[in-house]
């Protein structure tokens, strides 16, 4: 699909405000997904002041389209500055496509309606990340004065963005350049493919009888997927209300888990 087509594309809109309903609950594993990759390479405290604004009402509406956030937010004056959130457009749908419609229980969920939260790992597979990673996959612009990234407006449309991505998970492939309906509509259109090797049928000889298959055989030098990264259950899952020494409890797990996975990180006393 083309630049023209994605140009033509309606904008997906979301109503922000005071009375907002996305800022009612906490945020949820698309949410902190998303705002943990910002806080990557984003300055935190701007974050953080951008979520306050945003837990204001002062975003009044986003417009979602391929690569391109456009936002609305309130300020002193008469008119709300227009802010956009571009990011950087993704090389390889087709090939993305076909591995979600090849492992069948991706295939099932997204035509059920559900966007698995491990569909990061099929992006991950075709060396795409569906969150931007560094400064240069995410390309912030404001009318306003201030001159460093995030100003206080691109930050509140962010943390907006994110809860919409809570309401709406599909959103996150919309703005990755793949509405809902474009995606199940490619694959709809592809043909169910099987992730086993084929099954080769070969005349039955009595010399073979105890041999296996040579199908069966195949499984055993066939390549598993990657193993998650350390700590990925603690991004996804919702954290219980529990907290050691004043300590929320992912926080205080993701060493450990750091750790159990061979990395650098020590574990808790």
């Amino acid at each position: 699909m083309g630049g023209d087509y994605f140009a033509a594309a309606r904008p997906l809109r979301v109503r922000g405000g005071p009375g907002s309903a996305l800022l009612r609950e906490p945020p949820g594993r698309w949410a902190r997904r998303f705002v943990g990759a910002l806080e990557s390479f984003l300055d935190v405290e701007r974050l953080h002041r951008g979520r306050a604004s945003a837990e204001r009402g002062q975003v009044l509406r986003l417009d979602v389209r391929p690569y391109e956030v456009t936002a609305f937010v309130a300020n002193a004056a008469d008119e709300p500055y227009e802010v956009t959130l571009g990011l950087t457009a993704i090389e390889g749908w087709e090939e993305i496509e076909g591995e979600l419609a090849r492992r069948a229980v991706f295939r099932a969920r997204l035509l059920a309606g559900e966007l698995p939260p491990d569909v990061e790992r099929v992006f991950a597979d075709c060396g795409v990340g569906l969150f931007p990673e560094a400064a240069e996959e995410l390309h912030l612009m404001c009318g306003c004065a201030d001159w460093i990234d995030p100003c206080l407006h691109a930050a509140a449309a962010l943390h907006f963005l994110a809860r919409a991505f809570d309401d709406d998970p599909f959103l996150v492939l919309a703005w990755n350049g793949r509405t809902r309906d474009e995606l199940l509509t490619a694959l709809r259109r592809r043909p169910v493919e099987s992730e086993l090797p084929p099954v080769v049928e070969s005349p039955l000889r009595a010399a073979d009888f105890w041999a296996p298959p040579d199908g069966l055989a195949a499984l055993k030098d066939r390549t598993g997927h990657p193993p998650a990264p350390p700590g990925l259950l603690l991004r996804l899952l919702d954290p219980p209300a529990v907290k050691i020494r004043r300590r929320a409890l992912v926080d205080v797990l993701e060493p450990a888990y750091r750790a159990l996975a061979g990395g650098d990180g020590e574990p808790p006393e």
